[in-house]
């Protein structure tokens, strides 16, 4: 009776850990509307941000802005005691790599990194763009202030690092202006090939694209709903061999909406449900806006986990437009039509996932399962570094959502007693002395 307690006792402990953790209710008030207002319209100030506007002007285009991007980053390290390594990543893009490569352009991103002080090679990534575009994609001289397209999440970005670089944690955290998107993800591209060829070892990328609008041309207006876009599976593998097994494998034991993007997307839902239940996060299951693109793509290509964090409700007369007034519809991407209550929230969601996650031990990387025709399911991981314990998930088959969950210590393998393995889907993630969990592992074995 007394190990069942002191059991009862400490499984308590580590979830009341998990959900009022006052750090994270710390960093969710220290994200300030102010200053993310103030940065949105600098950058809308430099006029254009299109990837082939003008380098050397101080005042003006893309190069004015990512030199003082690269200076707030800078400054936000100078106040950390240099606890932020900043610098230039940047790729020669040829004139007529397609056909918004009008001459040759170097594709400069500008990246900012908190080295964890447990895993400094395990990154979690926040990027926003810093580029703009008018209605002719081509046009790199017209105004273009890209207020909310995508100041808000370049600035979200910025944010998101002053206020976590306060604090340490165990794993990497790096934030990033990233540049060339509208010309066609250049700048991700770039940045997810220096990761691949420096073994970084990513556990998400939460790129930040358009995060300031609440009234969409629908005539909705929406200041908690946003929109979490993730592809269901990894599309890395061209090997056809391996293809069929995956596709063999998916067509038996299930796994076709569960890969480590949608892993990574429940755990933003989870995360803000529990500390900002006012948010409604709206899990979408699509890589994107239906045709469309963004900078978590790239990370995705070389199969790695990325998802897209973004507004519920555009209004297209303010993106990609010109601007202008037409039958009394302003047209344009201009820092007034930008919600900053808004951008603060999605801020701070992105803010507090990653401290989450830079807070918590890696993911298992081997999870078995088991429990043909039997009336119990049989799990098995592997002993993962840091873990004080393991969360066991099942839900639903057509859940989004993980549903119930088992806590257990000192173990690398669990027996769910009454539990039928063909009504459920399962996961296993790995937790933390703090009480911070890794993103949830799909079985990727069968116990026998």
């Amino acid at each position: 009776m007394k190990y069942i307690f002191s059991a009862l006792l400490s499984t308590f402990f580590a979830f009341s850990i998990a959900q009022t953790n006052q750090k994270i209710y710390d960093i969710i008030n220290a994200v300030s509307e102010d200053r993310l207002r103030n940065d949105v319209k600098k950058l809308a100030g430099f006029g254009t941000r299109h990837t082939l506007s003008d380098t050397i002007s101080n005042t003006r285009g893309i190069g004015a802005a990512r030199r003082w991007i690269k200076s707030e980053f800078d400054k936000i390290s100078n106040d950390c005691d240099n606890c932020l390594e900043v610098f230039y990543q940047q790729d020669l893009v040829e004139k007529g790599t397609n056909q918004r490569i009008v001459k040759d352009v170097m594709v400069v991103n500008v990246v900012a990194i908190q080295r964890g002080t447990k895993y400094p090679n395990r990154f979690i990534i926040m990027s926003g763009d810093i580029d703009s575009r008018v209605s002719d994609p081509n046009n790199y001289t017209s105004d273009s202030p890209g207020a909310n397209d995508n100041a808000t999440g370049m600035a979200g970005a910025m944010e998101a690092a002053r206020v976590l670089s306060q604090y340490q944690f165990e794993n990497s955290i790096v934030y990033v202006g990233l540049s060339g998107e509208e010309q066609g993800l250049f700048g991700g591209q770039g940045l997810a090939r220096y990761a691949k060829e420096n073994d970084w070892d990513i556990i998400g990328v939460l790129n930040n694209d358009m995060i300031g609008n609440i009234k969409g041309v629908d005539g909705v207006i929406d200041n908690r709903t946003f929109r979490i876009f993730s592809e269901p599976i990894t599309t890395d593998v061209t090997d056809p061999q391996l293809l069929a097994r995956q596709a063999r494998a998916r067509r038996f034991y299930g796994g076709e909406v569960d890969g480590i993007s949608r892993q990574l997307a429940r755990y933003v839902y989870k995360t803000t449900k529990t500390y900002m239940p006012e948010m409604n996060p709206l899990m979408v299951y699509r890589l994107d806006r239906f045709g469309r693109g963004g900078h978590h793509r790239p990370f995705n290509d070389l199969g790695f986990a990325g998802l897209r964090i973004m507004e519920a409700h555009e209004n297209y007369t303010q993106q990609h437009q010109d601007i202008r007034e037409e039958d009394g519809i302003k047209y344009g991407d201009t820092f007034e039509h930008v919600n900053f209550p808004y951008s603060k929230k999605l801020t701070a969601v992105n803010a507090i996932t990653m401290a989450s996650l830079a807070s918590a031990p890696p993911s298992p990387t081997k999870v078995a399962i088991g429990g043909i025709v039997e009336a119990s399911v049989k799990l098995e991981w592997n002993k993962v570094e840091g873990a004080k314990g393991y969360k066991i998930y099942w839900r639903d088959t057509t859940s989004p959502h993980w549903e119930y969950s088992r806590y257990v210590e000192d173990a690398t393998q669990f027996t769910l007693d009454g539990i039928v393995i063909d009504n459920f889907l399962f996961g296993v993630s790995a937790v933390g002395a703090n009480g911070h969990e890794s993103v949830v592992v799909f079985p990727n074995s069968i116990k026998r």
